[in-house]
């Protein structure tokens, strides 16, 4: 049983690319005063959009037994709906071990970034939050080169 980081110190680098995603569901009015510019902090998505960056970046930080890698890009998307944001992160890097959980942690960090702009919006009269979610967090896409595949250039 491991008691530690896993070593990877004989593994190869090669290109790593992951992606994850997840969805908050919000007010239909607050998802309006968000396209309106009109929300007191500014505006969700662009600070969603560093907070997510930012997160990547510190992601061995959070998380005990990830190995700091060097990342590479880092791109972040949203898809705004009617009362839901998806938030997309894809992290790429060429290291010994893979960028899932940088991408989580980036996902993550957006939605929370969102709620938290947003949460006065949100609240009941009790400061509940009985309609604001977040949901569908997930891994959607894992790349990793051989590395005969990096060596001919191919990432």
């Amino acid at each position: 049983m491991a008691k530690g980081m896993v070593d990877i110190s004989d593994k190869p680098v090669v290109f790593r690319k992951a992606s994850a995603s997840g969805k908050i569901t919000l007010k239909a009015g607050t998802v309006t005063a968000i396209r309106k510019g009109e929300i007191r902090k500014g505006d969700p998505l662009t600070a969603a959009r560093l907070a997510a960056i930012a997160a990547v970046k510190k992601t061995p930080e959070l998380l005990t037994f990830c190995h700091p890698i060097p990342i590479d890009s880092v791109e972040v998307d949203f898809e705004v709906g009617d009362e839901s944001i998806e938030v997309k992160v894809t992290a790429a890097a060429w290291a010994k071990t893979g960028v899932e959980m940088e991408a989580l942690v980036g996902a993550t960090n957006a939605l929370n970034t969102i709620w938290d702009m947003t949460k006065y919006l949100e609240k009941d009269r009790a400061g509940q939050y009985p309609t604001t979610r977040i949901t569908e967090v997930r891994v959607t896409e894992k790349t990793k080169l051989a590395p005969e595949e990096t060596a001919n250039g191919n990432a």
